[in-house]
């Protein structure tokens, strides 16, 4: 007897549904799960999501004349490769040890005691120069002597270093430390073959370029101490995106609220974006605080972070509003910086929820890992990240300070890892 069609695909779809069913995870005692970083590991938790923590760098406080001395406040790193790995702090600060006991502070308020178990003594970002961007002018720059006093409170040396796979510093290039008050962001533009080293200083309202060996300062982009928003002036800019023809994009800034866009060799193009009203802001194209940037170099949508509202804006490569999503309940989460991985996933760094959010390109929120701490392998205040050609993954942080590796869990999901950053034009 021959079957009907119908029933044939009614059986057919049963046995589909029933053997999902088997398969899916279940709660409850006996049941599968599915969501573990790596999912045959018995015991245990994802603390760090699908890496384990790299003893990487070597302590400041290993070199010869900074015994006492840690880092600053960690604003970004990034790996030209594994073995060439970016640092960029704003100077170092004295290495604390925590008292034996508590003190108590009625000053403060009742039943007020410091330090608190668990909790960090200091918060870099505060306790690192600079100070007051101005002095008592409003025009001239700050001296910096309200964060204390040079020598005892801080140490304004290891601006830029650069680390090799094991942790240790193969270069220091202390020859820029004084040019700089601010630095904000570190790069190499994946599509230059000479790999020259950009850097970000949102105090001096300037963007400066090197030769990769750090020997040169090649270019200057904005008027260095002079703050403005024409095409010639920067007023304090945070980050910078590249698309595969060179031109690249800088987020401007704190201070000014919008996107300048630039031809390859530096040249003044065009910008978009207006001053919204912080915190409540929703109209297309208007931002508080500029804080982030990355490109999509296959569609050449432009992704800002618009921080103070907590979304990030698309648009195409001229400033047309595409999109937008929003990061989660403000001010809980405070995004301060993402990326766009080779996979085309945006990874976003939550100083809020001290979290690294992996987000599809349409805004779908995929994954999250991270946890708050000062300890090694914890989060506070990431600013910068980047992914190596291994995928190893590594942050700065403002609040905690320094930078941190990590490597790929053996057997971890793929899926809860970072794709390697997007470097086309050298490997």
């Amino acid at each position: 007897m021959r079957k009907h069609p119908v029933t044939v695909a009614l059986v057919l779809i049963a046995a589909f549904v029933f053997a999902g069913y088997l398969h899916a995870p279940v709660e409850g005692q006996g049941g599968q799960t599915s969501v573990a970083a790596v999912p045959s590991e018995k015991g245990g938790q994802d603390i760090f999501g699908a890496y384990d923590v790299a003893p990487w760098p070597k302590p400041l406080s290993t070199l010869p004349g900074h015994e006492t001395w840690t880092w600053g406040a960690g604003q970004y790193v990034f790996a030209e490769s594994p073995n060439r790995v970016f640092v960029l702090q704003r100077g170092e600060l004295p290495v604390l040890k925590r008292p034996q006991q508590p003190v108590r502070l009625p000053q403060i308020g009742p039943s007020v005691e410091f330090p608190m178990f668990r909790l960090p003594l200091r918060d870099a970002t505060s306790a690192s120069p600079p100070g007051s961007l101005f002095g008592p002018d409003g025009k001239t720059p700050g001296d910096d002597l309200d964060v204390g006093k040079p020598g005892v409170d801080y140490r304004w040396e290891h601006i830029i270093t650069v680390w090799d796979a094991q942790g240790n510093m193969i270069e220091d290039w202390s020859q820029w430390d004084k040019m700089f008050r601010r630095p904000h962001a570190i790069y190499v533009s994946p599509y230059d073959a000479q790999k020259n080293v950009w850097i970000v200083d949102d105090y001096r309202h300037a963007i400066f370029k090197f030769s990769n060996d750090g020997k040169k300062l090649l270019q200057t982009i904005g008027e260095p101490n002079v703050p403005g928003n024409d095409e010639k002036h920067f007023y304090r800019p945070t980050f910078m995106a590249w698309l595969p023809d060179g031109t690249f994009f800088v987020a401007d800034g704190y201070q000014n609220t919008r996107v300048v866009k630039f031809d390859k060799d530096g040249k003044y193009l065009m910008t978009w974006g207006q001053r919204g009203e912080s915190g409540k802001e929703k109209r297309p194209g208007y931002f508080n605080n500029v804080h982030g940037i990355a490109v999509d170099p296959q569609t050449r949508r432009v992704f800002v972070n618009d921080r103070n509202n907590g979304r990030v804006q698309v648009f195409d490569e001229n400033g047309k509003y595409l999109d937008e999503w929003s990061f989660g309940q403000r001010p809980i989460s405070d995004v301060h910086m993402f990326i766009i991985t080779s996979d085309r996933f945006l990874w976003a760094a939550d100083r809020g929820t001290s979290k690294l959010v992996k987000y599809s390109l349409d805004g779908k929120f995929q994954y999250s890992w991270g946890v708050w701490g000062e300890f090694q392998g914890g989060f506070w205040g990431v600013h910068g990240m980047s992914v190596d050609q291994e995928g190893n993954v590594y942050t700065a942080a403002v609040d905690s300070g320094g930078a941190q590796k990590f490597t790929p869990r053996k057997g971890a999901n793929p899926a809860f890892l970072l794709g390697k950053q997007v470097n086309p034009g050298w490997k």
